[in-house]
């Protein structure tokens, strides 16, 4: 199960957040990693709802939920690795999970950012093996209709 829906990445911002309401002028936003809502302006900060993100392929562009079921698919097999780890270890995973990838446009630090997103994202209970939703990943908050 992998519930990204509500998931927003903020310019600037180390973490990510879970979507708790939209306003006209910006994101009220709680951080998934101290669980503190604050108010984040359109004018100062840009969003990317982790949903609309996608990598680069050869012929199109996959869905970073598609990427991420990939990588769980995979994990028995051949473990994630950290965003830290060496430059040629994300490629050659990446060449492993996602072999059409295009790798003209894919930068090993947009490698980074996605299997950082993964970890934190699966820390979190928001990527799990189980099919069951996980009652902390449900929301009933409003969905933002905002173009990033």
């Amino acid at each position: 199960m992998i519930q990204i829906d509500q998931i927003i990445a903020v310019s600037s911002k180390p973490t990510l957040f879970k979507l708790v309401a939209s306003k006209s002028n910006g994101l009220i936003l709680e951080d998934l990693t101290n669980k503190k809502i604050n108010f984040y302006s359109s004018r100062t900060f840009q969003f990317s709802p982790l949903e609309s993100i996608g990598i680069y392929t050869l012929a199109d562009n996959i869905p970073l939920k598609e990427v991420y079921e990939r990588f769980l698919k995979e994990e028995d097999k051949s473990p994630v690795p950290s965003e830290t780890s060496a430059d040629q270890d994300l490629k050659n995973y990446f060449e492993q999970t996602l072999p059409e990838y295009d790798r003209y446009r894919v930068h090993v630090r947009d490698m980074k950012k996605c299997i950082k997103w993964y970890h934190q994202l699966k820390l979190m209970g928001f990527i799990s093996k189980d099919a069951t939703p996980n009652s902390a990943v449900e929301s009933d908050s409003n969905t933002s209709s905002e173009a990033v």
